[in-house]
């Protein structure tokens, strides 16, 4: 039976990788292990499920505010907003 966090892992998982439709599910994974090891420490291999999820959470909001594009550029420019921060934690 999965866990609630490897549902929701894979839930956001499906959301990351339609949010990039042109990136192989390879790719996705390679790019999640890097993203473990900078925010975490630790490969792939050695992530915790509710590490994962967060990982996954982060990497979703990142994409969400790049499809924001030209709307989100005056906040940008002017660095009003910071959405994505790189010691910020899970969603």
């Amino acid at each position: 039976m999965i866990s609630n966090p490897q549902q929701d892992a894979l839930a956001v998982l499906t959301e990351v990788w339609a949010l990039s439709p042109d990136v192989r599910l390879g790719q996705l994974f390679a790019h999640l292990g890097f993203l473990g090891e900078v925010h975490l420490g630790r490969g792939l291999g050695y992530i915790d499920d509710d590490e994962m999820l967060s990982i996954l959470c982060r990497h979703r909001a990142e994409l969400l505010a790049r499809s924001l594009g030209p709307a989100n550029t005056a906040t940008e420019t002017t660095g009003a907003a910071n959405l994505v921060t790189a010691d910020s934690k899970s969603q």
